[in-house]
């Protein structure tokens, strides 16, 4: 009876054992597995790569793609933002800085595994307070789970330039966002993808283009003194909220010129922001400021129209001349604001500036100019504004 129990337990143990075997043979055969599928995937990685190496990069023509961010379509070229109506009734210095590409966008999709861009600028401009980059360069941004992630920029080298803005990725379809230049006129531009690759334009809607908002202002509206174009305000606001943001900044020459009002009027837009007091003198707020808006507002009876003090500059705190000038402006806007309040003028909004690129003194190049810093200062602060009078239909 021992002996039978003791084979029993024999055989016993000899099956766990022979459990015990099979289960570390199939961990072990996972472990293997595992092992495999990297080593392929990064053989296949690795061979794409290689592939995507040796490829030729092919250039398409922009004009094939959607362009975001004009006010009208009826430009002397492509990439510049004033009708061709104003070439001769617009002041010189206007007319010159409305063909500076602020806010304009390239749209398009691709599988390729790099995007290049080849480019050529109007003016070749340089300046000592903005990287050439934010003057004449690109920025690129992807389209990842709904937002827009920034991918690379295209450096600029003169007038005419070429760069590869973001290589060695898998061959995945992709939605893309290209931003043109700031302070200088993209003349022409060409896209560079994989020979093997395809390119087209964009399976998705995003930014939405229905119903934009349109920015007016000064040289900050326009994007200076941002390091790449994508840091501009409204091209951060333009990403955030999803929608198309059209940007009819003029480095100092915010001045309530009147044919630009009827250029703001023509745009089906969802809110306009007005953003000039920081070049408009306390008289032309006083005189000018009424007609411009009632140009507007008489086409567009119902939608939000938003008001913007004078940044508080951070030279102000030590300049008093600065610091007086920001507040008679402030004062005089406040005047004119309350007149057409008073008047019965309805959806019509006053932003206060007090808070607008914080109390550090840290958000500019110059004192004057925002730095990417006072860009992201001044967009997370319109966000909820901006986000609060956009219908989603």
């Amino acid at each position: 009876m021992f002996r039978r129990s003791a084979s029993i337990c024999e055989l016993i143990d000899a099956k766990r054992k022979k459990i015990v075997f099979l289960q570390e043979t199939l961990y072990l055969w996972e472990i293997l597995n595992i092992i495999y599928n990297m080593k392929t995937k990064s053989f296949l990685l690795c061979l794409v790569l290689a592939v995507s190496a040796n490829a030729q990069v092919v250039y398409h023509d922009a004009s094939a793609f959607p362009l975001l961010g004009k006010a009208t379509e009826t430009t002397l070229t492509r990439y510049e933002r004033l009708p061709d109506s104003l070439q001769n009734i617009s002041r010189k210095p206007l007319w010159e800085l409305g063909r500076n590409s602020a806010g304009l966008a390239v749209r398009f999709r691709s599988n390729s595994t790099r995007i290049a861009a080849k480019w050529d600028v109007l003016l070749d401009r340089n300046m000592n307070h903005m990287t050439p980059t934010g003057i004449k360069g690109l920025d690129l941004y992807c389209l990842q789970d709904g937002k827009w992630m920034f991918a690379g920029s295209g450096r600029p080298q003169g007038k005419a330039n070429e760069a590869t803005m973001v290589k060695d990725m898998l061959p995945e379809e992709r939605e893309y966002l290209l931003y043109l230049s700031l302070y200088d006129g993209v003349t022409s531009l060409s896209i560079g993808v994989d020979s093997l690759s395809q390119i087209s334009g964009p399976a998705v809607e995003l930014p939405v283009r229905k119903k934009p908002v349109v920015f007016y202002g000064t040289s900050i509206l326009q994007g200076g003194c941002a390091s790449r174009p994508g840091m501009a305000h409204t091209n951060i606001l333009e990403r955030w909220l999803n929608r198309e943001c059209i940007n009819l900044g003029f480095s100092g020459n915010a001045l309530l010129d009147l044919e630009i009002a009827h250029v703001i009027a023509g745009v089906d837009a969802s809110v306009f922001v007005l953003d000039f007091v920081p070049n408009a003198s306390v008289e032309q707020i006083k005189e000018r400021t009424d007609k411009f808006y009632s140009i507007i507002r008489s086409k567009h009876p119902d939608t939000p129209i938003l008001f913007v003090e004078n940044p508080v500059f951070t030279h102000s705190r030590f300049n008093g001349t600065a610091a007086k000038e920001v507040k008679d402006k402030n004062e005089t806007l406040h005047t004119v604001f309350q007149s057409l309040k008073k008047r019965g003028e309805k959806n019509i909004y006053l932003l206060s500036s007090k808070d607008m690129i914080g109390h550090d003194g840290e958000a500019t190049v110059d004192g004057v100019h925002f730095t990417d810093l006072g860009f992201m200062r001044y967009a997370e602060m319109l966000y909820p504004v901006l986000k609060k009078h956009i219908k989603t239909e």
